[in-house]
């Protein structure tokens, strides 16, 4: 059986925070800030390994997103298996193309002390995480961001940032499985068509959730 996407949460996240283009000599936690304050929109490509508890490579997968603040974004998984996931502003809709399926959910459910709450990118995120500067490693700054609820599904997410803005992030769940990403031809505030934040869910589609 094929390895499925961990959560929608895990990706939605991402959207969010890799694009922003901060001072060279900034640490982490104030450039963070900066791209909540100049980063309204963004799109990228991605790469992402995921491992077990014990190290082991148990997926790998390619794509693209785009996301436009607050609660929109448009997350595709081109390799090696097809799936989308959109966050039109109101529900977040997960589409699998092999099983034909949709999974929708509201985004107000989606969000709170979640890594998808950095998507709403406001002034409350210290409210459901703790945000502390973890230094320099591997040639980047990095952020540990810890949700505060106990309940979140996540240890700790952290957020390494270069020159450019954001490189890298790095998911740990309660499981001890961890997640990688890697960012590249990152655009920030580009012009995205409204119709990029929309889904229709196909016609015979088995639909799910709420």
């Amino acid at each position: 059986m094929r390895a499925r996407v961990p959560s929608l949460l895990r990706f939605a996240v991402a959207l969010a925070v890799c694009v922003a283009c901060m001072p060279a000599q900034a640490g982490s936690l104030e450039r963070f800030q900066a791209f909540i304050r100049t980063t309204q929109s963004a799109r990228a490509d991605f790469e992402q390994k995921v491992y077990d508890r014990n190290k082991k490579l148990v997926q790998e997968s390619k794509g693209n997103f785009a996301f436009l603040r607050p609660g929109r974004f448009r997350w595709t998984f081109s390799k090696p298996y097809s799936q989308l996931i959109v966050g039109d502003g109101e529900k977040v809709w997960v589409y699998d193309e092999d099983l034909n399926q949709v999974t929708v959910r509201k985004l107000s459910s989606a969000l709170g002390a979640t890594p998808a709450a950095l998507i709403a990118g406001n002034a409350d995120i210290e409210q459901a995480f703790v945000l502390t500067d973890a230094g320099e490693a591997d040639g980047l700054q990095w952020l540990d961001a810890k949700p505060r609820e106990k309940e979140a599904g996540f240890e700790r997410i952290r957020m390494g940032f270069g020159l450019a803005g954001i490189d890298a992030m790095e998911l740990v769940d309660q499981f001890g499985q961890t997640t990688l990403l890697k960012f590249s031809n990152l655009q920030r505030n580009p012009k995205l068509d409204a119709g990029t934040f929309r889904f229709t869910p196909p016609k015979g589609a088995d639909l799910l959730g709420q």
